[in-house]
């Protein structure tokens, strides 16, 4: 197995800031506390190319972006200030999606312990997103022949809103979001399959409707490659979710999509998604649950 981490480039973010950097330092150190992971299990990906991210990223953008040149709107829609760590780790976050997809075909499941940047578009970045690991590592899978049809399923809070947008008209790739109706982004895009839940879902809800979205992915899409984005603000005790699911009922979301996986034999990419959790240890418990599960439900 590989654990593909970035953690140790660190964005400069001001004080107070509401984006949780930490949580990705902590939830590597917890993978290795629980003793089901060695050192060895974990690797810093390489940097996304520029071809690489460029199928799924506009030219100019990705200019604006490694230059510095982003406008302050651009800036202000992105959430974070500029700096060469943050361009740094946008490539190193995407290269991360990039390398668990490539070694989920070989091995059965890789995990980028960040990532889910599902909210940024061909030509803008938003909602704390740069690059979009998950679009870019879908189309690479396939530029590369390595696979013909890729699903991601995307279990944020939030929409997919970029990855819709950037991946629409693509047939190789599927793309799948359940989402708080009447969250951000609150002009929505269109996915492939688009499951919009109300405020307060709770744990029973969401299953049943991700048993139905599971259906038309496995069933009539049929993917060689499953990128997961396994948000954790789901959770009831998230700043920025709504949804209002336990941390039992977000493991038996994790559990319900790898099981389908393998079961059909479907290597999974899984990439962290978003989590603003009040107490940031709450965060770190569900991004530390998913991988404990994926390892027990895809060994070999």
């Amino acid at each position: 197995m590989r654990l593909f981490y970035a953690d140790h480039f660190v964005l400069p973010l001001p004080a107070g800031h509401r984006f949780p950097m930490e949580k990705y330092a902590r939830l590597r150190q917890r993978l290795l506390d629980s003793g089901r992971f060695a050192s060895a299990d974990f690797a810093v990906p390489e940097a996304a190319s520029d071809e690489e991210i460029l199928r799924a990223h506009d030219a100019g953008y990705l200019q604006r972006v490694a230059s510095g040149e982003l406008s302050t709107a651009e800036l202000k829609a992105i959430g974070f200030p500029w700096s060469t760590a943050m361009v740094e780790r946008s490539r190193r976050s995407a290269g991360a999606t990039l390398a668990a997809c490539r070694h989920a075909l070989q091995a059965g499941w890789g995990a980028n312990l960040a990532g889910g940047t599902h909210h940024a578009h061909r030509d803008a970045g938003s909602g704390f997103c740069v690059f979009n690991d998950a679009a870019i590592a879908a189309l690479a899978m396939c530029a590369e022949g390595r696979v013909a049809r890729v699903a991601i399923v995307d279990c944020d809070v939030h929409q997919g809103d970029g990855t819709a947008t950037i991946l629409a008209g693509e047939p190789q790739v599927f793309t799948c979001s359940l989402h708080g109706a009447r969250n951000f982004p609150f002009t929505k895009a269109r996915s492939d399959l688009d499951v919009e839940l109300a405020d307060e879902t709770g744990d029973a809800a969401y299953l049943e409707a991700l048993a139905g979205a599971l259906d038309v992915v496995f069933d009539d899409f049929r993917p060689q490659l499953l990128i997961y984005l396994a948000g954790a603000d789901p959770y009831a005790g998230d700043r920025l979710g709504r949804l209002a699911l336990s941390k039992p009922g977000l493991l038996a979301r994790d559990t319900a999509v790898l099981q389908r996986s393998r079961q059909a034999g479907v290597p999974v990419a899984i990439a962290m998604a978003g989590g603003y959790a009040r107490e940031i240890d709450d965060t770190v418990d569900i991004h530390l649950a998913t991988l404990l599960a994926a390892a027990e439900l895809l060994r070999p």
